[in-house]
């Protein structure tokens, strides 16, 4: 869940062409990142599917030892996300910086190979893959706001997590055929992965266009460098230190999905070879929900929908910890989860529109994500702690209360910010 804005183009279309302005606002570049992300989530999610179980039943870690795993890598990337951004808006280069991300990604899942059955090696591939996705997202989210009228950025940012929101279907499935082709073969995974995520950034550069954003004071490009003091300046704005708050205590209540498929695996008594597919059921409900809540959050605004999708994710934890077992567990759980996502994932995107600089948007998008990376570091600590004092149903039912907390909270700071876009 990351946030950026965009720009209005300085004149309005010619009349002929205002019968396109709908498919404008899922334009080309849109389309094209769209399709990198779908293959590079067909790629991530067949490592993500499979990981989880390969850690805690393969090498037999304790449930907060995964959770530092799965935390510490992610939190420790975090900073670095701030300075791709700033560089991304320094030199005007978001595609480069976007490749460079994913192309690191790419590579990580070679070195899965090489880390054997070594914890610390697999760490520090999973802090390299992590890495890739800091650095890649905030500059992929500012390509799709320079490409994206303002009243149509539910839509765009909506259709971009659906395509995304395919890969991450598809990919469990592969990751599901690999094993049932060659046995319970872990490198076979990660070998197709690599293929998969090359492939991504072989489009990436010959399909993304990058539109330099009209921010002068004349409609035209701003040829002015970003300065660090510019960029330093983003938390000395009110609205950006509200939104970044928010985005903290929400990150602060969320937990991995390692952790919920674990959780649901165990409570639905469902069996080690059909673990992969957990993840195609969040999934499925995503793609479905992401286009059409996106474009609801157009029309009704977005922060009711980002409250009633993390509505969704108390109800997840809550079905976690209740007397709810076997398919009916499952499906609930796996829909919501998807809710979740979908109602989250772009449309905080969308809703932080009006309150980022056009200038510094990358590094105000870096920023976001850093803020909710290092609270997500802070809640997989906690929760694999929880689970392993109290038992995973506890801990789940704490979850769920630490949502309705930061919720409330995040609905105080976020609700003041504009949060509609004009018509």
């Amino acid at each position: 869940m990351y946030l950026s804005t965009v720009s209005r183009p300085a004149t309005d279309p010619p009349a002929g062409d205002r019968p396109r302005r709908r498919l404008a606002g899922v334009g080309g570049t849109v389309l094209a990142l769209g399709t990198v992300s779908l293959i590079t989530d067909v790629s991530a999610e067949m490592v993500t599917a499979v990981l989880p179980l390969y850690l805690v039943l393969g090498l037999n870690l304790s449930p907060l030892a995964f959770g530092v795993l799965d935390g510490v890598y992610t939190g420790a990337t975090a900073v670095l996300r701030v300075v791709g951004g700033f560089v991304a808006d320094r030199f005007r280069r978001r595609k480069l910086v976007a490749g460079a991300g994913y192309a690191l990604s790419a590579v990580a899942k070679l070195g899965l190979l090489l880390a054997g059955r070594s914890v610390p090696a697999i760490g520090a591939v999973i802090a390299v893959d992590r890495l890739g996705k800091g650095i890649r997202t905030a500059p992929r989210d500012a390509l799709i706001t320079l490409a994206t009228p303002p009243d149509a950025l539910g839509r765009a940012f909506g259709v971009h997590r659906a395509m995304d929101g395919v890969g991450a279907f598809l990919g469990p499935l592969v990751a599901f055929a690999v094993l049932v082709a060659v046995g319970p073969n872990y490198d076979a995974v990660f070998v197709t992965s690599f293929c998969v995520a090359a492939l991504a950034v072989v489009v990436l550069v010959l399909f993304v266009r990058e539109r330099p954003a009209p921010v002068g004071p004349a409609g035209g490009t701003d040829e002015r460098r970003v300065t660090v003091r510019e960029a330093a300046g983003l938390l000395r704005d009110r609205p950006v230190r509200r939104l970044v708050l928010a985005a903290a205590l929400l990150g602060l209540a969320t937990i991995g999905d390692g952790f919920v498929y674990l959780l649901l695996q165990r409570r639905a008594d469902v069996g080690l070879r059909w673990f992969p597919l957990l993840a195609v059921g969040t999934s499925l409900a995503y793609l479905l929900l992401a286009g059409p809540l996106g474009a609801l959050a157009d029309r009704i605004g977005r922060l009711p929908v980002v409250v009633g999708g993390y509505v969704a994710l108390g109800g997840t934890y809550l079905l976690l910890a209740g007397p709810v077992h076997g398919w009916p567990l499952l499906v609930l759980t796996l829909a919501l989860y998807g809710l979740f996502y979908a109602a989250t994932d772009g449309v905080l995107i969308a809703l932080a529109g009006p309150v980022l600089p056009a200038r510094v948007r990358t590094t105000g998008i870096a920023l976001v994500q850093t803020g909710q990376a290092l609270a997500y570091l802070v809640s997989s600590v906690l929760f694999g702690l929880a689970w392993q004092v109290w038992g995973p149903r506890a801990a789940s039912g704490v979850a769920a209360l630490a949502v309705v907390v930061a919720l409330l909270v995040s609905v105080f700071l976020l609700a003041p910010l504009p949060g509609r876009s004009p018509r």
